[in-house]
């Protein structure tokens, strides 16, 4: 079994001393073998937030880690440094921008960059990343739970949220389907759901779920719902379940609310 935990929109620079240490707990008890960020690690990608996250990062602990950068990772108003190093403060911090993967024996997770730095917020998935993401969906080993992660949402559960939905995203679900995915997992809004997208899209061959997660850390939470995470559970030949973990404000520790098998 593979236990990934998702930590999106940490917005460092903003984050909430009690939440930082029940994740700190959480990653104790469960020990994740696998780290995923889904972007905006910071608030405004100030050197120092950057800094912050890298040191937290090292001390949750966790052997292996896929990050991708949002929005807010990209320099807003240091124009100069958004036009010709857009990455630079963040790849001092975490490495190059690249799309990546992890690999085991139950599961396949692909991270993209979706991100732009000529899109102040939306995101945007590439004919290259799409093609180029489906190829490796199809090569993926028998058995394993194939999931693609971005920044920003493919399906939303408000009208007002419309205006996030990642660019392609139709397309890529499309061929992503094709290509066997099981769930494209992201963030941005700050609402954790999980929606069967094939429930609403006829043209889609298979069942695929939109899985969301909350801010993790942050101040900035959103619709009444507390810092949350979530826990991605793959066993070879069975469907994942995506557990949420809610951090209860009494207790002062991240809580399961609840757990959906994508099946």
């Amino acid at each position: 079994m593979t236990l990934v935990l998702q930590m999106s929109d940490p917005h460092f620079g903003t984050e909430r001393p009690m939440a930082l240490a029940a994740l700190e707990r959480l990653c104790t008890e469960l020990r994740p073998d696998v780290l995923l960020i889904t972007g905006d690690i910071t608030q405004r990608a100030r050197p120092i937030e950057f800094s912050r996250a890298r040191a937290f990062v090292d001390k949750l602990g966790i052997p292996a880690q896929l990050v991708i950068p949002g929005n807010h990772d990209i320099p807003l108003y240091a124009l100069p440094t958004r036009l010709l190093h857009p990455y630079q403060r963040y790849e001092r911090a975490f490495g190059p921008v690249r799309d990546g993967e992890f690999e085991t024996d139950d599961l396949l997770l692909i991270a993209l960059n979706t991100t732009r730095r000529y899109r102040h917020t939306n995101g945007e998935v590439s004919e290259r990343q799409i093609e180029r993401t489906a190829q490796r969906l199809a090569r993926a080993r028998a058995g394993q739970v194939k999931l693609v992660a971005v920044h920003q949402p493919v399906a939303v559960t408000r009208a007002s949220d419309l205006e996030n939905l990642l660019r392609g995203h139709a397309k890529a679900a499309r061929r992503w389907a094709e290509a066997g995915v099981d769930a494209i997992v992201g963030g941005h809004i700050h609402l954790p759901y999980v929606l069967p997208l094939h429930a609403h899209r006829p043209d889609l061959p298979r069942p695929v779920w939109a899985v969301q997660a909350g801010t993790a850390l942050s101040t900035r939470v959103r619709g009444g719902i507390p810092n949350s995470v979530n826990l991605i559970r793959t066993e070879r030949g069975e469907a994942a379940v995506v557990e949420r973990w809610d951090v209860d404000e009494t207790a002062g520790q991240f809580q399961r609310v609840s757990s959906t098998p994508l099946a």
